[in-house]
């Protein structure tokens, strides 16, 4: 086979070897061996990047467009704005795909062939001894592994590339490997890397770099995702395919896969003990927690973050003052933003309220219709964003919300209001979101600043509570309630919301309303970062009532003339999702190029 474009990504590396160096120019330089281990770190993801980055740069697969293409929000800008109002093909979904991340793993197989010690004498300013190239080839390898994981998440089967190709190879095509051959292989490689990599960097300046608790998390959520129905034989369409050698390439149903989930997360759950913990502000003048801090700083502080397992320097928040990335569009026009990445009625709808009761319980206290002017409520605010839980505070900007500017200006989206639907920039919800935003940046303010750096986690302890809960329900539910419980209770408790068996006295005998309050409480605490789009899909309940991700989506009726109308809840828009929408599509020109790669099922 000719090398075409199928085979670019498995060829490319990064502008290390633009200027057409040699493999022994690069590695017998200190600085080029650096330059050419520092580009593999570039495919980890950037979670902060929602709708437009930094320079105003569009989403791809290692950004974060799952959160506005699934059942969350609503981007009135950038590449994902329209997707599922229109659906999407093989050939039109570059926004989403991971493929290119092959020039990474390329890149790791390089270094891993080449990289060699280089003695001070070798070279004019710096060398790198036995210690340090072990250090910088297991990293690469660590790398590697967890490149071919984020493959999998969105395409199932995937090859597995351990070897560096070379660009004379006249044969370029590769078949997919089985789901299981790729859960092995990655289970494989992280263990073998584990003795090598640190509890924790002794820097901040290598604070993104893997450590045994990054490799844990990977585990725990592979083999969760190995036991979840998506890859364990629940999507029948996988089950069916076959490449042009008959081989099967998604495992039928096996319920053993679960066992060994649990293993896998317990093992995340016993190394995190002691060396992680959810963040907490103490509340110094009550004592206990002050909830309110704890979520915010949660997404503030960057250095010595308790709950951080892996974080990277990416970071996509940008300055206001240059009207670029996530900040200005989530701030209001009023504050000279943008605020166009909308969230949409069904996530407002899963929020618990005060009490810690789902809103449609006996004795939540949910008012739906009308306006609240209570006195802290000024010019009012809808009945429904009333005695929410503190979640929904921190993450939400609604009608009748005070802006965190030094006026504490209520904000509003009814017509004649200045973020209302005449502007060029307005939420299609009438809802924006606020979860992560920095309190004390405005744009272009005398005594403010304009920029906060904030580091993106790649993973976090809650999410691992939680999936350890989900797990135990699914293995021993009777022998585990306390245990779920447990670690349930842990997230509820910082959230500043009463226990579970409390609000939902069903979990304590009823394992499937159990599964149901976890998968709740994952909706809730992981809004919009990145992780919803993956729930669902592995759940395969993306056709079941209360987690559609297609079909009309709902929110406050933006073209009423005043607060009372606005606040009533409208369709204003129908999404496009079908089956083979579960997976991602290789991209078409991959499948074109090639006479070994099947398409995954419906594409």
């Amino acid at each position: 086979m000719m090398c075409t474009t199928s085979c670019k990504d498995y060829l490319d590396v990064s502008d290390a070897l633009a200027a057409e160096l040699t493999m022994e120019e690069v590695f017998n330089n200190t600085d080029q061996t650096i330059r050419f281990h520092r580009y593999i770190y570039s495919g980890i993801p950037d979670y902060s990047h929602i709708i437009l980055g930094v320079g105003n740069a569009g989403l791809d697969g290692m950004s974060n467009p799952w959160s506005s293409m699934c059942d969350e929000l609503r981007n009135g800008q950038g590449n994902t704005a329209n997707t599922l109002v229109t659906g999407y093909h093989a050939g039109s979904i570059d926004q989403l795909q991971r493929w290119s991340l092959y020039k990474q793993i390329r890149q790791a197989n390089l270094f891993l062939a080449n990289a060699h010690e280089i003695t001070p004498e070798g070279d004019r300013y710096s060398g790198i001894d036995a210690k340090r190239l072990a250090e910088m080839k297991n990293e690469a390898r660590f790398l590697r592994a967890f490149y071919h994981y984020l493959l999998f998440e969105v395409y199932g089967a995937v090859p597995i590339m351990q070897e560096a190709i070379e660009s004379s190879r006249t044969d370029l095509d590769f078949y997919r490997n089985s789901v299981d051959e790729v859960i092995e292989f990655i289970d494989s490689e992280l263990r073998a890397c584990l003795p090598g990599l640190p509890e924790k960097e002794a820097t901040k300046e290598r604070a993104a770099a893997p450590t045994k608790g990054a490799a844990y998390a990977i585990l725990a959520k592979l083999h969760i995702y190995a036991a979840s129905p998506l890859f364990n034989g629940g999507y029948p369409e996988a089950v069916a395919l076959r490449d042009n050698q008959g081989k099967q390439l998604f495992p039928e149903r096996n319920d053993a896969k679960w066992n060994r989930a649990l293993s896998a997360i317990k093992e995340f759950i016993d190394y995190a003990e002691g060396r992680y913990e959810l963040f907490k502000v103490e509340d110094k003048e009550n004592g206990g927690i002050d909830v309110e801090e704890s979520l915010y700083q949660l997404f503030q502080v960057s250095e010595n973050n308790a709950e951080a397992v892996w974080q990277t320097s990416k970071s996509s928040w940008g300055n206001l003052n240059d009207m670029a990335g996530r900040e200005i569009r989530c701030t209001p026009n009023r504050f000279s933003g943008f605020p166009n990445v909308g969230v949409l009625q069904e996530v407002i709808d899963d929020y618990f309220m005060a009490n810690g009761k789902d809103i449609d319980a006996p004795g939540s206290g949910y008012v739906r219709e009308g306006i609240s002017k209570e006195a802290e409520d000024g010019e009012g605010v809808p009945n429904l964003c009333k005695n929410r839980e503190p979640r929904f505070y921190r993450d939400i900007t609604y009608a009748g919300m005070r802006w965190h500017d030094p006026n504490r200006t209520q904000i509003y989206f009814h017509r004649n209001t200045p973020d209302d639907i005449t502007k060029d920039n307005h939420p299609f919800s009438g809802y924006v979101l606020y979860k992560g935003m920095n309190h004390e940046v405005m744009y272009r303010h005398a005594t403010l600043p304009s920029f906060r750096y904030r580091a993106t986690m790649v993973f976090r302890l809650a999410d691992f509570y939680l999936l350890y809960a989900e797990v135990m329900n699914k293995v021993n539910p009777t022998a585990n309630r306390d245990e779920i419980l447990k670690y349930i209770n842990f997230v509820r408790e910082r959230a500043g919301i009463p226990n579970l068996e409390e609000c939902n006295p069903a979990v304590l005998t009823d394992s499937e309303a159990m599964a149901e309050a976890i998968r709740r409480e994952r909706r809730i605490e992981l809004f919009a970062e990145g992780q919803r789009y993956f729930d669902v899909r592995r759940w395969m309940l993306a056709e079941t009532p209360g987690y559609e991700q297609g079909g009309p989506i709902h929110g406050m009726d933006m073209n009423a003339a005043n607060l009372e109308d606005f606040s009533k809840i409208v369709a204003f828009e129908n999404r496009v999702f079908e089956r083979r929408m579960y997976l991602l599509p290789l991209p078409l020109r991959e499948i074109q190029n090639s006479t070994k790669l099947v398409q995954n099922p419906g594409w």
